[in-house]
């Protein structure tokens, strides 16, 4: 249950402060024509390479994984500057790492609903997604997941695995880094959809987790031998196994900022990072925000998908989007601030925590929906949820 999670993380939910909000119907979104975005999808992308990868080095079942979690996941101590309910920090070596950045956001509940409390392969899980620079002021590296255990039932533990492009033969299997800034992170059915900013998203599927040789230096990387393959010292690589590629006949491409679940129309909704003005490294134009449907039925894209609804938005700098029964959230980083919306309503403006980052709806069918969110700042790599119905105009 999440109330006995919560005691277990440690969290003093009364010590935080009570959140602003104030209307702001003058700022709105406005439609665009959704079906000038696509989508096209390829799930066999690496099936070669795959089965001989998981041939010669096995898997590891979610299970496994969070059986051998190694870093400890503990309370939340800062003060967030809003109500929230339950949430924890990592370990003091990510809570500090330069190099390393939290993005994205999912959980379990996102992989299967309600059911079984949301448990997936027998654990309730929040999955964060993180991209790596080389040292503190460096070019982005690698990207890696962390999956972390929340559920009273289990330690407060966490696992990291590398994320990885499968490369060379059926004969000679080997991978690479992924090099992406995995922005935003989507769980559905056993299917991980990383954000790919210029592109779309990668696929990954957490059937597939490999077992990597622990050796070796921190910078090597795929095959060394027949039988000897390193992940940065990970004792486990997630391969890709497909691409979704984004196009557009509007003439300025998406930028896949971040991207989260919407497991009622059964999509997933993203958005972009951009500026009003004076950006050099992102675009300087209004952001927009666009939902992409599963095939029916499927937890995976048809290869061709046409996008159902498309926004232009009035506020800049978004880091985090949501989006629930019609009902839309964007987070700010730049402006501290969480923004909801709906079509009916209009919109609202609520004070929001600092370095801000994706957002995930937590749906529950005995407590209050919550909405999950973290903080990137080092020192301050706060996980926390927030109560939806708080958030909601």
């Amino acid at each position: 249950m999440r109330v006995i999670a919560a005691v277990a993380a440690g969290v003093t939910v009364a010590a935080t402060l009570l959140t602003a909000t104030s209307a702001s119907a003058a700022a709105a979104p406005t439609t665009l024509p959704a079906g000038q975005f696509t989508l096209s999808s390829n799930y066999h992308q690496f099936d070669t390479v795959n089965t001989a990868l998981v041939s010669t080095l096995g898997t590891a079942a979610v299970h496994t994984v969070m059986d051998n979690a190694n870093h400890d996941r503990s309370g939340i101590t800062d003060s967030l500057g809003i109500t929230y309910e339950t949430g924890f920090q990592f370990d003091s070596g990510d809570d500090g790492d330069c190099t390393n950045f939290p993005q994205g956001i999912t959980t379990s509940r996102d992989a299967i609903g309600t059911a079984n409390s949301g448990n997936y392969d027998g654990h309730q899980l929040v999955l964060v997604s993180w991209y790596t620079k080389d040292g503190c002021d460096g070019a982005s590296s690698r990207s890696r997941i962390t999956l972390v255990d929340w559920d009273a039932t289990y330690p407060n533990k966490y696992r990291k695995i590398l994320l990885v492009e499968p490369t060379g033969t059926a004969a000679a299997p080997d991978f690479k880094d992924v090099k992406v800034h995995a922005g935003g992170v989507s769980w559905f059915g056993d299917y991980l959809y990383v954000a790919d900013t210029g592109h779309g998203m990668r696929v990954f599927d957490l059937r597939k987790i490999l077992k990597t040789n622990t050796g070796g230096t921190a910078g090597q990387i795929g095959r060394q031998n027949a039988t000897t393959y390193y992940a940065h010292n990970y004792a486990y690589a997630l391969p890709q196994i497909g691409t979704v590629t984004a196009a557009t006949t509007s003439g300025t491409s998406l930028a896949w900022s971040t991207i989260s679940l919407d497991r009622v129309s059964r999509s997933i909704v993203m958005t972009e990072y951009t500026c009003s003005s004076g950006c050099t490294d992102y675009p300087n134009r209004a952001p927009r925000a666009v939902r992409f449907p599963f095939a029916a039925g499927a937890t995976t894209f048809a290869a061709s998908t046409t996008a159902t609804q498309a926004l232009q938005l009035p506020w800049y700098k978004l880091n985090g989007v949501a989006s629930h029964n019609n009902r839309w959230w964007f987070n700010s980083s730049g402006s501290k601030q969480l923004y909801y919306w709906t079509p009916s309503a209009g919109s609202h403006t609520y004070a929001w925590v600092s370095g801000g980052e994706s957002i995930s709806y937590w749906e529950d069918a005995a407590e209050a929906d919550l909405l999950w969110s973290l903080q990137e700042q080092v020192g301050h790599r706060n996980v926390f949820a927030v109560k939806q119905a708080n958030f909601d105009g």
